[in-house]
C-alpha cells in the first residue's frame, strides 16, 4: 500500500480550491464540514439484496457479488468529481490485486443514471439512480440551495445527470457472504476517503 490518499486528495483540493472563484469556493468549503444528517448503517447489520444496472445496463446484484466471497462497496459521488475519480484510480491499482487474493469483489456505486458517463474501471461501475440503496444506508442527502448554485456554475447540472439534486456521502462498506455489514466507514467531507490500507486489513479479518 504505497499511496497516501489522503495526502493526494489534498493536494488536490489545494489544486482545485486556488482555480475557483472565492465566492465559490467558500461555498463548497461549507459544505465539506456539514455532518452526515441521518443514522448511517452500522456493522451487524444485514443488507437486503438489490440488484442494480452497469455500463450498458446489465444488471448485477448483491447475490451475485458476494456469491463467492465478501464484497467491497464503494460509494461514489459521481464521475464528474475529481476526488471520487483519484480514489477510484488509487483502489483499482493498490486494492484490487489484494482483494483477489481473499476472493473479494470489488464494486463502485453512484446515483448516476446508467446511461451517464462512467470511470473508466477494471471492476464494476453500477448505478444506484434515485439513490435506493445509499438512502437505505444513511448515505443521501439533498443538496442544499447554495451548493446546486456552485456546482451548475462548474458545470455540473445533477438534475440531468442523477435525475434529482441528492447526493451520497462517500462511503465503503465491507458485506459478507451472508450481507452483513462487517465494516462501514462514512465521509461527509468529500475530500477525504477510507484508505485502501483499512479496506484491505478488513476484509482480512473476515
Amino acid at each position: 500500500m504505497g499511496t497516501d490518499l489522503a495526502g493526494a486528495l489534498g493536494g488536490l483540493n489545494d489544486q482545485l480550491r486556488s482555480a475557483l472563484p472565492p465566492e465559490i469556493a467558500e461555498v463548497l468549503e461549507a459544505d465539506r464540514r456539514r455532518a452526515a444528517g441521518t443514522e448511517v448503517a452500522a456493522e451487524g447489520d444485514k443488507l437486503a439484496d438489490f440488484t442494480l444496472p452497469g455500463a450498458g445496463g446489465t444488471p448485477t446484484s448483491l447475490a451475485e457479488l458476494v456469491a463467492d466471497g465478501p464484497a467491497v462497496l464503494v460509494f461514489y459521488r459521481g464521475q464528474w468529481c475529481p476526488y471520487c475519480n483519484l480514489t477510484l484510480r488509487t483502489y483499482q491499482q493498490e486494492l484490487l490485486p489484494e482483494l483477489a487474493r481473499f476472493g473479494a469483489r470489488l464494486v463502485a456505486i453512484s446515483p448516476q443514471r446508467p446511461d451517464g458517463p462512467v470511470p473508466d474501471l477494471a471492476f464494476p461501475v453500477l448505478s444506484d439512480a434515485g439513490s435506493t440503496v445509499a438512502r437505505r444506508l444513511g448515505l443521501s442527502y439533498p443538496v442544499s440551495a447554495p451548493v446546486q448554485a456552485a456546482m451548475v456554475t462548474l458545470g455540473t447540472d445533477l438534475e440531468r445527470v442523477n435525475g434529482t439534486w441528492e447526493l451520497v456521502h462517500p462511503a465503503v462498506v465491507v458485506v459478507d457472504r451472508d450481507r452483513v455489514i462487517r465494516f462501514v466507514d462514512v465521509h461527509p467531507d468529500f475530500v477525504t476517503r477510507t484508505e485502501p490500507a483499512a479496506i484491505l486489513e478488513a476484509v482480512k479479518s473476515l
